[in-house]
């Protein structure tokens, strides 16, 4: 189905089922051609092949809600590139700010530090209860590297947990076992580890035998590896927002940070997706979990790249220990780039009064009810996931807890089709099953009721599969 990236591993878990379509009704004849024409000078025809999608569709400009594509087709978008855009495209707030930075004459000079610099770190750590300091890298899967070069430094052990269906970046360490089909790792096992399935090729098998992959919610498969190798560190997002919206069951997060005072490992919560769009502080303030370190990205700075790690001093103080053998290298020379530090600090003090979080938790709700009323209608299983501003439909009569209940009860035909018919109806939710929807400020209540009745419609015009 896809050829980017972890996508492909979706194929085989999706497969096919009667009354169903994949093809779109149109053609995108302006956008295949873009595509056409990018697939000569780049491999795949774009820069990060997670982005393919069918329809092809190509995108020419965006504003608040609002994506326009290259033929003119006018959609609400629930995709949000991945996520970033919490206030929406084109943010007033943001973009003036990005503006007056390049105005000022605001340049990387790749020296010293800035007062900027500066800013943006007393904002995301004044902001993060736990946070004694900062760094600021240019993704997420930078900062999650480095988070856990530090998990390494610090404990003098080599190995790492991750999650069956997280997705913490595109480096060898976790580079695997997002949606994995069932047929490469077997059945739900506890207390036990599952096969790591890489998500690509030219991961060395050295690095294979240091990841140990577990189930989400699964505390006595964390107690079972760290018995038997010596954990570094535990890296999660603190929800797995990138197979939909799997939340902690009561007590996990909890769990995992005993475990971890225990057992001596470094637990790292993976918030790019979480962070300041749940919370100004990332989910973990909600949850009342404090993790020892934390990646943040995404809504951070409103579709500007950057990212950050924070945590604890004796942690981050390894980035400049004053013995050169205990050091963690630290070095990037867009680390800090004026233009997304601008961004970020908008973002920030846009967030601190709390009116936005309270006009998404409104949204949120009205998604709850619309897609009640809509479920009802619905004949066939259907919840509803939701966390704040994000959410996932799931063609199944629970909410799941982790990768295998979505793997074994969800239909992932039938979310392929309904996210393929209502693109036909100007909603854009990213095309490939359990991925996350995302709401923004600029969303409004008769949004989110287009949105649903373009659903309802979708699931009226392709019955369940008796």
């Amino acid at each position: 189905m896809d050829r980017g990236a972890f996508w492909c591993f979706a194929a085989r878990a999706v497969g096919t089922s009667e009354g169903y379509t994949a093809v779109s009704m149109r053609t995108y004849p302006t956008s295949r051609a873009i595509l056409e024409h990018n697939r000569r000078f780049i491999p795949g025809g774009m820069f990060s092949l997670n982005r393919e999608i069918e329809p092809a569709i190509v995108f020419a400009s965006a504003d608040g809600a609002i994506l326009r594509d290259e033929e003119g087709n006018r959609y609400i978008d629930y995709h949000a590139a991945f996520g970033p855009f919490l206030l929406g495209h084109n943010h007033p707030v943001v973009s003036h700010a990005v503006q007056a930075a390049l105005h000022d004459g605001s340049s990387l000079f790749g020296a010293s530090t800035t007062r900027l610099e500066g800013k943006l770190a007393e904002l995301i750590c004044g902001s993060i209860p736990f946070a004694d300091s900062c760094q600021v890298l240019n993704s997420g899967s930078e900062a999650t590297y480095q988070a856990l070069r530090v998990a390494r430094a610090h404990t003098g052990r080599d190995h790492i947990i991750v999650m069956q269906g997280g997705y913490n970046g595109w480096h060898n360490d976790v580079a695997c076992n997002v949606m994995t089909p069932l047929a490469d790792i077997g059945p739900r096992q506890s207390p036990g580890e599952y096969p790591v399935v890489p998500l690509g090729a030219g991961i060395p098998a050295a690095h294979r035998a240091l990841v140990h992959v577990i189930n989400f919610n699964d505390l006595d498969s964390v107690r079972y590896v760290c018995e038997r190798y010596p954990v570094a560190g535990l890296i999660t997002e603190p929800i797995l927002q990138n197979i939909g919206i799997v939340t902690p069951q009561p007590g996990y997060l909890e769990g995992l940070r005993q475990l971890a005072n225990e057992l001596g490992f470094v637990l790292i919560f993976d918030e790019v997706k979480t962070g300041f769009r749940h919370a100004l502080g990332g989910y973990s303030t909600l949850a009342g979990v404090t993790p020892d370190l934390a990646v943040y990205g995404k809504a951070l700075a409103n579709g500007y790249p950057i990212a950050a790690l924070a945590g604890k001093r004796e942690l981050m103080d390894l980035f400049s220990h004053p013995d050169p053998r205990k050091r963690v290298l630290l070095a990037g020379t867009y680390n800090g780039h004026p233009v997304p530090v601008a961004a970020a600090i908008a973002v920030i003090e846009t967030l601190r009064d709390g009116e936005i979080y309270a006009r998404l938790e409104a949204l949120g709700q009205l998604t709850d009810r619309y897609f009640a009323a809509m479920a009802r209608k619905a004949g066939r299983p259907l919840t509803l996931s939701r966390q704040g501003s994000a959410f996932c439909i799931y063609f199944m009569d629970h909410a799941p807890v982790d990768w295998h209940d979505i793997a074994t009860h969800h239909d992932f035909a039938a979310d392929l089709a309904m996210r393929r018919a209502i693109i036909e109806k100007g909603i854009f939710p990213f095309p490939l099953p359990t991925k996350q929807w995302s709401i923004s400020s600029a969303h409004n209540g008769e949004m989110i009721a287009q949105t649903f009745e373009a659903i309802g419609q979708a699931l009226a015009s392709a019955p369940a599969q008796a």
